[in-house]
């Protein structure tokens, strides 16, 4: 696969994806040079003997040392809060080779605009005329270290139990891109949080972010619990080297995982991910995958909870942690949301885009999964009644599998 299937917003988010576009009365590279001169002076300006500029560019912009503008670059993302932030250029390269192929072979499922959109993502100058580089930026999210190992209690993927991580991340990645023209004055910039075509692990793997491991995440010896940020920009910036992988021989994700989803190393078929069964899947759950899902009523960490480089992770940007009591609520207790406390509850997070049927229908099949016990009978008939026709029928299957199940 090739990017993560859990986040499906992409599209819908494409028209606020754009943070600005800068455009100069002067030539672009004129003002960048004489601003970039003004602000920093000769700390990233090379001087020649004889007061002429050493650079390696043949043009206007010749006195800018991009590589030193790129570490400033790197420091003002530090101090926002990024991890990492690395530089790649704006060409995926074999990656989309290899989307295409994921894509000509179904394994996309129903996420149509995976295909509607393939060649925007392989082509950055068609999303963002004028993209010759891309700045990746990763921040850490690990809210906690807690592992839901009891049958009760609601699973929700780490990254979903805080704040919608796209709305926080575009707003830093401004911050960055204001720093950055604080740097060099205006310049062509678009910035991006899972919110449009972008092929964010293959840029952040260019980038020395880390590597892509056998689950399709990205990995670093610092973990996979990161999130990813790009700004498509017009500066030519050198770009940073990738770091050498570190999966070895290593199978761990592909044991884990509970559905059989990674079918191989480097390939995902969305379509037995349970992220993709609980978060983009419109309709019903296959019936073969329900007992597999378990307690997991909102995307899956199975694949990254085993990864051994996940014991270096750190706890991560506390804007992310738990809400609402997420990271501890039971299933009855969430069961017995109505449609109005669920928007209300799950305002801000990224949950509350897949709807309250979706959820309904999640929490019933995870019900059926677990014991069989009368106050969970009790909490799936209270809702059997449901005019939503997909809800009923997951109630009726959870309903059976517990009645063929021996009382708890």
């Amino acid at each position: 696969m090739t990017e993560r299937p859990n986040h499906g917003s992409r599209q819908r988010c494409l028209a606020r994806a754009e943070v600005a576009f800068k455009k100069n009365d002067q030539p672009r590279s004129q003002q960048r040079g004489q601003r970039f001169t003004q602000m920093l002076g000769r700390s990233l300006v090379g001087q020649g003997e004889n007061g002429g500029n050493i650079g390696a560019m043949h043009d206007q912009d010749s006195t800018v040392d991009y590589a030193a503008l790129k570490e400033k670059i790197r420091e003002a993302g530090q101090k926002l809060g990024f991890a990492a932030v690395g530089v790649a250029q704006a060409k995926p390269g074999p990656a989309v080779e290899k989307m295409r192929e994921w894509l000509a072979a179904g394994r996309h499922g129903e996420m149509d605009y995976m295909a509607r959109h393939a060649e925007l993502r392989a082509d950055p100058q068609q999303l963002h005329p004028g993209t010759i580089t891309v700045i990746s930026a990763a921040i850490d999210y690990l809210p906690h270290t807690k592992i839901v190992d009891q049958p009760g209690q609601a699973a929700i993927s780490r990254y979903a139990q805080g704040r919608d991580y796209h709305k926080l991340i575009r707003s830093r990645l401004q911050k960055l891109a204001d720093a950055i023209t604080e740097l060099t004055g205006p310049f062509g910039y678009r910035a991006f949080s899972d919110s449009a075509p972008v092929m964010e692990v293959e840029f952040a793997r260019q980038a020395g972010l880390g590597w892509r491991g056998k689950h399709t995440l990205l990995l670093s010896k610092q973990g996979s619990w990161r999130f990813l940020g790009d700004i498509y920009t017009d500066l030519p910036l050198p770009p940073d080297a990738p770091v050498e992988e570190h999966c070895g021989t290593c199978t761990a994700c592909l044991d884990a995982c509970p559905t059989g989803a990674i079918v191989a190393p480097y390939q995902v078929d969305a379509r037995r991910c349970i992220s993709y069964l609980t978060i983009e899947l419109a309709g019903a759950i296959p019936e073969e995958f329900r007992p597999l899902i378990g307690n997991r009523i909102y995307g899956c960490d199975d694949c990254q909870l085993c990864c051994p480089w996940n014991r270096f992770a750190q706890i991560g940007d506390a804007e992310f942690s738990p809400r609402h009591g997420l990271d501890t609520a039971t299933l009855i207790d969430l069961f017995a949301w109505t449609e109005a406390e669920f928007d209300r509850r799950l305002a801000g997070n990224p949950i509350r885009r897949i709807g309250h049927q979706r959820w309904l229908r999640n929490i019933a099949v995870a019900l059926g999964n677990g014991a069989s016990t009368a106050k969970a009978k009790e909490a799936l008939q209270m809702q059997s009644g449901h005019p939503s026709a997909l809800v009923r029928e997951h109630i009726e299957w959870a309903l059976a599998k517990l009645d063929a199940a021996p009382d708890a």
